[in-house]
């Protein structure tokens, strides 16, 4: 097998525990890809110390040698996203004001990766806080699409995107408020998974919008996915919105549904709806076609039935999601005083050290989100804006309902639009907002979500990937990860490679 070539990370395991690879020589093959790739496109913040990573390495060769229980992912390098807490690493939420934060402690899916032996090698770029579409709101920098580096990755997670796209590393964690895997997932060509809100703990995520907000696994591969959501879900003590639903063997699950699938089993979940308010006008319509041309191939290939459903609340997403987010976002970012987090600079009263060090600290989005929320939570305002979107979120839950009634799946776009040009859209925040009008949704329902890539679209002379969105019922990660695979076989373009 040539490292070279993308690989499920699966198998690159098995040929470690079987002895035909050391986990040395895989972690030192994607540290040279990091070094001679990354300063291209600029998916890290944050590299470990290569002595903190082979002290990972000696530690899970070790236990492999003895036979120890691990994960099918042991000995396998992963990229945090830098909203994620890792104790004794910088954490940085891409932003001035926490640019040399360490953590005490690790978010639990951390420990849970350290548990599974995979190998952390480092943190990748965001939109400050994770308030962006474009990985351009970094404090730091801004990421670039690895297919054309003069277009955006999406964001916010946008540098485990990159990072996972561009075969620095096999996976990727990132975190999903209102579309932030899914969408940069789509842009890249890789596979996201934005799971069901609870389904994976929250403890040691910085928060954005706590409603909203959820970590989820970025990956090549939709089995490499399935496994990576295998150690990272379940109940967490810690995380009080952390559901405890038992979870399954998801990687199991979608052997076994795919299998029985490939063989025409009429006795599964099979019912696709397509939303007519996710294909409208607005949406690219090279895009439309190219979603309906590939479920078309899938009901011939696959025993799957498709029909048309409505979801009329949807189209209101937007402008709910930015009431509901950014009043979350104002009071979880109050904490940044410049006492409890956030640097100190010279100041005369209290006063000065709240407008220095906010002033200084967060990015022109931040301040911008903060401005919203602090205005629709006011006095006079909170039921005008705030009160009447949430009773707006029961309304389009209750529309999920309804059309799961009907079907087992909802299938649509990503993105309304292909990847666009860094600092396209850095002038208006509206056109920004709005590359999200198709994530929005789900995530206001918290249902599970992913996307899947499923063929490219020549643009200016490049050929740039497209995602497929499948939302699912509740705790149904298993459901849609299968019909991702589906996808996956019918439209074989995972192992692709953009050239840097």
């Amino acid at each position: 097998m040539l490292l070279g070539e993308k690989t499920k990370a699966i198998e690159i395991s098995q040929l470690i525990k079987r002895g035909e690879l050391t986990v040395k020589e895989v972690v030192d093959f994607f540290l040279k890809r990091i070094k001679e790739i990354d300063t291209k496109v600029n998916a890290f913040i944050t590299i470990l110390d290569e002595e903190k990573i082979y002290d990972q390495v000696k530690i899970v060769q070790e236990k492999i040698n003895l036979g120890e229980s691990y994960s099918r992912l042991a000995g396998i390098p992963i990229a945090i996203k830098d909203n994620i807490v890792t104790k004794g690493i910088k954490t940085t939420c891409a932003s001035k004001i926490l640019y040399n934060f360490i953590p005490p402690y690790d978010a639990t899916v951390i420990t849970r990766i350290k548990q599974a032996g995979l190998i952390i090698v480092g943190k990748t770029n965001l939109d400050e806080f994770a308030m962006g579409s474009s990985t351009e709101n970094s404090a730091f920098f801004p990421t670039k699409n690895p297919w054309d580096i003069s277009r955006v990755p999406g964001g916010s997670s946008g540098g485990s995107a990159t990072a996972v796209a561009s075969w620095q590393v096999p996976l990727a964690l990132g975190s999903d408020t209102g579309g932030s895997i899914r969408q940069p997932a789509s842009f890249c060509g890789i596979v996201g998974l934005c799971p069901t809100y609870g389904r994976v703990s929250r403890f040691g995520l910085v928060a954005f919008a706590s409603s909203l907000d959820r970590i989820g696994p970025m990956t090549i591969f939709t089995e490499d996915c399935a496994e990576l959501l295998n150690i990272i879900a379940g109940y967490d003590p810690k995380d009080s919105t952390c559901s405890p639903a038992p979870k399954e063997d998801y990687l199991a699950y979608v052997t076994e549904m795919f299998s029985k699938l490939s063989y025409g089993d009429k006795n599964l979940p099979k019912k696709i709806g397509i939303p007519r308010e996710f294909f409208t006008d607005d949406v690219d319509k090279r895009i439309k076609e190219l979603i309906l041309k590939k479920v078309n191939e899938l009901s011939k290939s696959f025993p799957f039935d498709v029909q048309e459903v409505s979801l009329p609340t949807a189209k209101y997403s937007i402008p709910i999601y930015y009431i509901i987010a950014p009043a979350e976002a104002s009071s979880n970012l109050s904490r940044y005083d410049g006492v409890k987090y956030g640097f100190s600079d010279f100041h005369s009263s209290i006063w000065d050290l709240y407008t220095k060090t906010r002033g200084h600290g967060f990015g022109d989005e931040v301040k911008r989100r903060i401005f919203i929320g602090t205005f629709v939570l006011s006095s006079g305002y909170y039921d005008a804006y705030y009160l009447k979107a949430q009773k707006a979120i029961t309304l389009l839950k209750r529309e999920f309902d309804q059309v799961f009634k009907k079907v087992d799946f909802i299938v649509c776009p990503v993105a309304p639009e292909l990847p666009f040009r860094l600092g396209e859209k850095a002038g208006d925040p509206i056109k920004m907002y709005l590359s999200d009008i198709l994530t929005v949704p789900s995530s206001l329902a918290g249902l599970p979500a992913i996307s899947v890539p499923i063929g490219f679209i020549s643009d200016d002379g490049k050929e740039l990937p497209v995602g497929i969105q499948i939302i699912g019922k509740p705790f149904c990660e298993g459901d849609i990860l299968t019909l991702a695979k589906c996808f996956e076989e019918i439209s074989n373009c995972a192992s692709k490679t953009p050239k840097l």
